[in-house]
């Protein structure tokens, strides 16, 4: 039989497992909101979070004498625990929550009171020893150490995200140059363009990504702006006289990370814009990865009736009726998690918009959209890289004649011979089948050995 204790709060007694160093609000959290399967502690860098900021809270609380150094010292112990890995399991909120955040905040601070009783000696749910509201949340308010919890959390996250979207246009770059010689014909609206290299459409793929990178580390930058010591609308009500600088300082720390107070914290409380641009930034990141995914599906169609530029590598069976069929599913996947993160901004989006005077309460759909959106590009672009590029083959042959059988080709005559003429040999290169190189010939527009110089594909591939 589970064991219990009694705790209480405004609405009553209630009913909390012995063991757990959760309390009475979390509790209730979990008996209110069973919405999703998204849990607090899905998302490890939530957790440490938070706890990176009642540990900053704590020492500014103990500097100013709002709480006794001793109970400070042993909230900060606990603190670092959490921040070290110990006690995730404690954190079971579900991430679909009313109240603007307050389960979570509770749940951070049950857990860390309860764990401060025991370094201090006492059993969990004393809480005459240690409370947490008034020492864990001293000084506080679920109005400003949600969002910063947030904002720090995020913040992190895009630096492992970026981590693994360099990994991927590393290996996007190291097949631009495996494919550097693989001449073949660019294509714009689905149509033959003129020559160019499998390497050089590779390497634009890497390009891409790390522009992407820059953009996500540029808006993941716009989180360092905090409205610690606002608490519960930004006039610092409960906060003592310099409470807000020194935590925000301490935050800075203890993190590594340039946190900087906002300077109008009423401003700052319902301000929900900072999560709204970083998650245009994931929307715009999504945007290039589906193209890429596109592309990808695109230059290996066939085997016989498609394109079939390149080869993916063979991940399944395709078909349960069509025997031989292998599709490319790993592009297909992380084409629809960039749908899946598109939608998720959307959410944000709303989200924002929905804030009315000095709060926005629905910062917890957005805490949870980019949150599940880092987690699955993470998993996305580990698997487009893993399963997907480093396999992937030219077929060399395929691409070269493509290149000598394409009109396009006679773009590169129009400084020789003139677009009018140009045009007239693509005409009749398409009415007869035949190939730009004779019918210029034919024509008597070029000699052949001036013919071949221009034609020679790798001459109208423009280095750098």
């Amino acid at each position: 039989m589970k064991e219990f204790r009694t705790e209480s709060d405004l609405l009553g007694e209630l009913q909390v497992p012995k063991e757990a160093y959760y309390g009475v609000q979390t509790q209730r959290a979990l008996e209110n909101f069973h919405i999703s399967t998204s849990k607090m502690n899905d998302y490890p860098e939530f957790i440490r979070a938070f706890a990176f900021v009642k540990l900053a809270a704590a020492q500014a609380n103990a500097a100013l004498g709002v709480i006794p150094k001793e109970i400070g010292a042993a909230i900060e112990k606990a603190a670092h625990e959490i921040i070290d890995g110990k006690f995730h399991d404690q954190f079971p909120v579900d991430m679909f929550q009313g109240g603007a955040g307050t389960s979570v905040n509770m749940n951070t601070n049950e857990v860390i009171a309860n764990r401060a009783l025991e370094i201090l000696g006492f059993e969990k749910g004393d809480y005459v020893h240690c409370y947490p509201n008034d020492h864990v949340n001293g000084s506080q308010s679920t109005n400003d150490s949600y969002p910063t919890a947030i904002k720090l959390a995020v913040f992190n996250m895009n630096k492992i995200l970026v981590k693994h979207v360099q990994a991927l246009a590393d290996a996007f770059r190291a097949k631009g140059k495996e494919f550097a010689d693989v001449i073949k014909m660019g294509r714009t609206q689905l149509q033959d363009a003129v020559p160019m290299t499998l390497g050089q459409e590779f390497e634009s793929y890497a390009v891409s990504m790390e522009a992407e990178i820059a953009t996500l580390n540029k808006t993941a930058n716009s989180l360092l702006e905090i409205n610690m010591g606002g608490t519960a609308i930004g006039t610092g009500l409960n906060a003592p006289h310099g409470y807000a600088k020194l935590c925000t300082e301490n935050l800075a720390k203890a993190t590594g990370e340039a946190f900087v107070l906002s300077h109008d914290l009423v401003e700052a409380t319902p301000d929900t814009s900072a999560y709204v641009f970083y998650s245009s930034a994931l929307k715009k990141f999504a945007v290039k990865l589906s193209k890429i995914c596109n592309d990808l599906r695109l230059l290996a169609s066939g085997p016989r009736a498609g394109l079939s530029e390149i080869n993916l590598p063979p991940m399944q069976p395709g078909s349960s009726i069509m025997p031989g069929k292998v599709n490319p599913v790993i592009p297909e996947v992380v084409n629809q998690v960039c749908f899946k993160v598109i939608g998720n901004d959307l959410t944000v989006t709303f989200a924002a918009e929905a804030g009315q005077l000095e709060l926005n309460v629905m910062e917890p759909v957005i805490c949870q959209a980019i949150m599940e959106s880092i987690v699955l590009f993470q998993n996305a672009v580990d698997t487009l890289k893993d399963k997907c590029v480093v396999g992937i083959t030219a077929n060399r042959e395929v691409c070269l004649n493509m290149v000598k059988n394409s009109i396009g080709i006679v773009t590169a005559l129009n400084p020789h011979i003139g677009y009018k003429n140009s045009t007239k040999i693509a005409k009749e290169a398409l009415q007869t089948g035949k190939a730009v190189y004779d019918l210029v010939l034919d024509h008597g527009l070029l000699s052949k050995e001036k013919l071949d110089e221009i034609l020679d594909p790798k001459n109208m591939i423009v280095a750098k």
